[in-house]
């Protein structure tokens, strides 16, 4: 241990850059061990591969989101057209978030079944609705199963 100041806040932030690095890798690669505090576990694994096993309308609102940004854009002068794209865009919304809520629904009648009380944390539907409107391939810890290998 260093006996002076800035020879400690030096040590300090090695060590802490070390800790973020194996962080990030574990997040990369999906080791248990490493990962922050907010995607250790079971549970929360358990509805990551749950996620990232279905096809999410979230995962696609981001790309929709910016067409239609762009339309908004070019029918900007005719009040009727643009009208249409912002009803259209808030129907793709609904639906989205409908996808959502019924996604979690299920998911939380698998969790109760299978880790009893611990499948009831707070924060696990935030957790879950979260991780389906990411991009698949910007999630973060990266999907380790593909599409349709939903967790036992």
């Amino acid at each position: 241990m260093p006996t002076d100041r800035k020879a400690a806040a030096k040590a300090a932030r090695a060590s802490a850059r070390a800790e973020r690095d194996r962080q990030f890798q574990a997040m990369q690669t999906g080791d248990e061990r490493y990962l922050p505090l907010k995607d250790r576990g079971p549970v929360r694994r358990y509805i990551r591969d749950h996620v990232d096993a279905r096809w999410n309308l979230g995962e696609f609102f981001l790309p929709v989101a910016m067409v239609f940004v762009v339309l908004t854009l070019l029918f900007g002068n005719n009040i009727t057209a643009a009208a249409i794209v912002i009803f259209t865009l808030y129907g793709i919304v609904f639906l989205t978030l409908l996808d959502a809520f019924i996604m979690w629904r299920r998911l939380k009648k698998k969790l109760a079944a299978k880790f009893g009380e611990d499948g009831q944390q707070r924060g696990l539907a935030m957790y879950a609705v979260l991780r389906v409107f990411q991009l698949r391939r910007a999630r973060l810890p990266k999907p380790q199963v593909k599409r349709g290998e939903y967790p036992v």
